[in-house]
């Protein structure tokens, strides 16, 4: 298997937004790759869960400019995976309901 598939995805997205999403619309949200598509976002997602993935949409998250008392700094940009899953395939991490 592609080497690259294991650094497409790099952490689930788990907040009360994507967890509404994953319980009505079977949508699990990654954080992924800046580089990466949506083809081998699919790819990477049915290899390592080993489910069926009927879509993938995709968006850019700018980083929110911040103030502390040691100045001003940007937090940095990311790339977030909407993954549709079919009605058979689930996706359960550990902790998570």
């Amino acid at each position: 298997m592609d080497m690259k598939l294991y650094k497409v995805l790099k952490a689930p997205h788990i907040t009360e937004q994507s967890s509404q999403l994953s319980q009505d619309l079977k949508q699990i949200v990654f954080k992924v790759d800046k580089g990466a598509n949506k083809r081998e976002i699919k790819k990477a997602v049915e290899n390592l869960f080993n489910v069926t993935v009927v879509k993938v949409t995709t968006s850019v998250v700018k980083g929110k400019t911040k103030r502390n008392r040691f100045g001003v700094y940007k937090r940095s940009d990311y790339k977030k995976a909407f993954v549709s899953l079919s009605p058979d395939s689930d996706i359960q991490f550990e902790g998570v309901n």
